[in-house]
């Protein structure tokens, strides 16, 4: 080590040229790598959402949870099943293992979904597999509520929306309006508002 030393000092040019060109290197390094502000990051969690109007959230766990359940606990890879229950509609949140294949994971729930619609109410809709990922995050949320009619929060919601959009490099907005509150959003979002729910977690094995 000291002779290492020595000879950088008794070399004190040649040492600094090359850390200005190691320098140099990096930044060079640095500045050609692609960078994102919102980077596209998978995440391991696949979401499912059922809805049937009209049902309590009991109802709603034992029509809609618990055949989607039995069919999607046996996913390989599946870490983690919770499920949540409110008035019309369910949801089921599955995190997979790390190192996870995305494209794999929402294939193979696709399918148990498939293969669990048989066992839903004919009155449910479609249900809805969605991937969750760091670009369908809302930028930005508002909410609007207040003693108007709904028909006037509907209303103010959508010219809000409107205005949003007219924002230079804004992205896609929605907007939605459920009891006292209209929701906004700058990106795609699925959301619902509830007197009620259930919540729990549910096994995997």
């Amino acid at each position: 080590m000291r002779t290492l030393i020595s000879a950088a000092l008794d070399r004190s040019r040649t040492t600094l040229l090359l850390l200005i060109a190691l320098l140099l290197a990096g930044l060079g390094a640095w500045q050609a790598i692609p960078k994102e502000a919102n980077p596209d990051i998978p995440i391991p969690i696949i979401y499912v959402s059922m809805t049937l109007e009209g049902v309590s959230p009991e109802d709603a766990e034992r029509l809609l949870v618990r055949p989607m359940e039995q069919e999607l606990r046996s996913i390989e890879g599946l870490s983690k099943l919770t499920a949540q229950a409110g008035e019309g509609h369910a949801s089921l949140n599955l995190e997979f293992d790390a190192g996870f294949d995305p494209a794999q994971a929402l294939t193979d729930v696709r399918e148990q979904v498939d293969i669990a619609k048989a066992d839903l109410p004919d009155e449910a809709e479609e249900p809805r597999v969605v991937e969750v990922n760091v670009g369908l995050f809302p930028v930005l949320s508002i909410g609007l509520s207040g003693p108007i009619e709904e028909s006037r929060r509907v209303a103010v919601a959508r010219r809000l929306k409107e205005e949003i959009e007219g924002i230079p490099r804004s992205s896609r907005s929605t907007s939605a309006a459920t009891g006292k509150t209209c929701w906004k959003s700058s990106s795609t979002r699925w959301c619902w508002t509830a007197m009620a729910s259930i919540s729990r977690p549910c096994s995997t094995a």
